[in-house]
């Protein structure tokens, strides 16, 4: 009897063992039960932002974070689609950036976009999306670019303000703006291939988005106005739906229990247990500590982000908050950190400029120049690489830029305000005391003297010539034309600016990283942005400390903002332009020089 009981249990278990053995390979074989959804809705910025160790991510997303999220999870085997909610609006480069981005996930995974409503340029970044969905009654306007060049001469002669300007190169034409009411000949022609390179970028990212030849993109725009049920029947999109309809479609699709995860790839804060009378104590504690430096043993690539209009010396706390942009001490100081540590293999200067000081550019070359004595440098070029912008660029080992880039424009422009009718018109006298024939020079007081442009336009020549040198020897061998034939003030896409041999290849900030980690031969590294940007905390307590200096040479812009709170409403981006040009004023008064390009704007 026991025998039989034991051939049983015997036989028992090989009966079973065949029926465990198939469950376990169906549990390895589980469907994928995420949707990774990304809100495109916000603001995307070139520069990165912090992970804070107790927020987790807080803030605008940076490009380079969003299209990394991106490829995770393009190629998390537990994602089974994307979602991407909302149209961002981005520079031109950016979304070349997004887009191809997209592109290369739909490749892999089903990728489905909403949005309420959408514009030209977001829905090229949006094209590549294996769906398009639309809210009903949104509206679809592609319809192409437009953008206005702002011409301030009128009103400066109705008050009475003379001003006066010298520029190196005939297209440089970033003071047309004051000098003018309308553009030059130059200014005309190089708007219009510039207009036509970014046009030409955006059709053939809607082309290859939709899988459709230029002609039908073309065809699209020149109707330019659809309702979301007109641009499905025209096939500009898939689907019309509510986020509802959608949400139901791919439970439907992929499965009823999958979940929609919002935060996807992006880092969560510590949790607190406010229950613990002692969370308090762990959340102070944790604040007074500061952040935790980690020490990596690996090879490293840097990424230092020159983002913003480039400024000398230091970033000055002020009333009226710290002034963005990229400064050349914080530059120097960052890339000679890297020449000194080891880990760091190789650099990629992210440049995002439309430039500025002209000392400060030299500035930042020439830390650049040595640190390309220990490691290579890579540019990747976003939005703008232009003027100053480009003098940091042009010695790089090599340049990339996106075909919508905005780059070039090798010239100097320098100049003032002669106010001194305009207070007269209102019956204030300024009477001058001065000491030294040249002391007056750039004071606004009155026009430059013709012995005075001269000797500012030999002076600007100079500046010219070191500006043409660097680009000359820093891409010898690759222009196409000579020098004086691509400078002047010259402006370009970098699809242009590829073919005149000013860069080097057209791709991402990602494609820039992998042409060095190759360079390299690296295997096994980490990416590092030098210096690393603060977290919420750290900038809290920036904000709470006095400030260092409460003389704020930028007040133009605060009056101005302060002035003008309904035509911010009517007119935002006139009103940003106007800004811009007061901002390209208040430089002129510090850095007396400049490498600057025009205002521009896209609508």
């Amino acid at each position: 009897m026991r025998t039989l009981i034991t051939t049983f249990s015997l036989l028992s278990v090989t009966l079973l063992t065949p029926c465990f053995a198939q469950d376990k390979d169906k549990d390895d074989k589980k469907e994928p039960g995420t949707v990774a959804v990304f809100d495109l809705g916000g603001a995307i910025t070139d520069k990165p932002t912090p992970d804070d160790p107790i927020f987790g991510s807080i803030g605008n997303e940076s490009l380079r974070s969003f299209t990394g999220r991106l490829k995770k999870a393009s190629e998390d085997a537990d994602v089974a689609a994307v979602v991407l909610l909302g149209a961002s609006s981005v520079g031109h480069a950016q979304s070349e950036e997004i887009a191809e981005a997209i592109r290369e996930t739909a490749a892999k995974k089903p990728v489905y976009a909403h949005a309420d409503s959408l514009k030209t340029a977001p829905y090229a970044t949006l094209s590549g999306a294996t769906k398009i969905c639309v809210s009903p009654t949104g509206d679809v306007w592609i319809n192409g670019i437009y953008g206005e060049q702002m011409y301030l001469r009128g009103l400066l002669d109705m008050l009475q303000v003379q001003p006066d300007f010298l520029t190196c190169g005939d297209y440089k034409s970033a003071a047309e703006m004051f000098m003018r009411k309308g553009p030059s000949e130059q200014s005309q022609e190089m708007s219009k291939w510039l207009y036509d390179g970014i046009y030409a970028g955006l059709k053939s990212s809607i082309s290859q988005g939709r899988k459709v030849d230029d002609a039908q993109v073309e065809k699209w725009i020149n109707k330019g106005l659809y309702s979301a049920e007109t641009a499905k029947e025209a096939g500009l999109t898939d689907e019309v739906f509510t986020r509802e309809q959608l949400t139901s479609f791919i439970k439907k699709t992929h499965g009823v229990t999958v979940k929609f995860d919002k935060k996807y790839g992006k880092k969560t804060g510590k949790e607190i247990d406010l229950n613990n009378p002692f969370a308090a104590l762990q959340l102070w504690a944790e604040i007074l500590s500061g952040p935790k430096q980690r020490r990596s043993t690996k090879d490293a690539i840097a990424i230092v982000h020159i983002d913003g209009a480039i400024y000398l010396g230091k970033k000055q706390a002020s009333p009226f908050g710290a002034t963005e942009g990229a400064f050349s001490e914080e530059i120097r100081k960052a890339l000679d950190s890297i020449a000194a540590e080891p880990r760091i293999r190789g650099v990629i200067l992210r440049v995002n400029s439309p430039g500025g000081s002209a000392t400060a550019s030299e500035i930042m070359l020439q830390a650049i120049t040595e640190l390309q004595k220990k490691k290579p440098v890579v540019v990747s070029m976003g939005n703008y690489a232009a003027s100053g912008g480009y003098y940091v660029s042009c010695r790089a080992n090599r340049i990339f830029a996106n075909p919508s880039t905005i780059t070039g424009s090798i010239g100097v422009v320098a100049g003032k305000l002669a106010t001194a009718k305009l207070w007269n018109r209102v019956g204030i006298n300024f009477e001058p005391i001065k000491r030294g024939d040249k002391a007056d020079l750039l004071h606004s007081s009155k026009p430059f003297s013709n012995e005075d442009r001269d000797e500012l336009q030999g002076w600007m020549d100079s500046i010219y010539g070191v500006f043409k040198g660097h680009v000359t020897s820093g891409r010898e061998g690759k222009l196409s034309k000579d020098i004086d034939e691509i400078a002047g003030g010259r402006v370009y896409t970098g699809a242009q600016a590829l073919e005149l041999g000013l860069v080097d290849e057209l791709g991402s900030l990602d494609d820039a990283i992998d042409y060095l980690v190759k360079d390299l031969d690296l295997k096994d590294y980490e990416v590092r942005t030098v210096p690393r940007a603060k977290n919420f905390m750290e900038v809290l307590v920036e904000d709470l400390a006095p400030p260092k200096s409460d003389d704020d040479k930028r007040l133009s812009l605060g009056i101005w903002s302060a002035l003008t709170p309904t035509l911010q409403q009517l007119d935002p981006l006139r009103v940003e332009m106007i800004q811009e040009a007061l901002l390209q004023l208040d430089f002129l008064a510090e850095e007396r020089v400049m490498l600057t390009i025009p205002v521009i704007r896209f609508h």
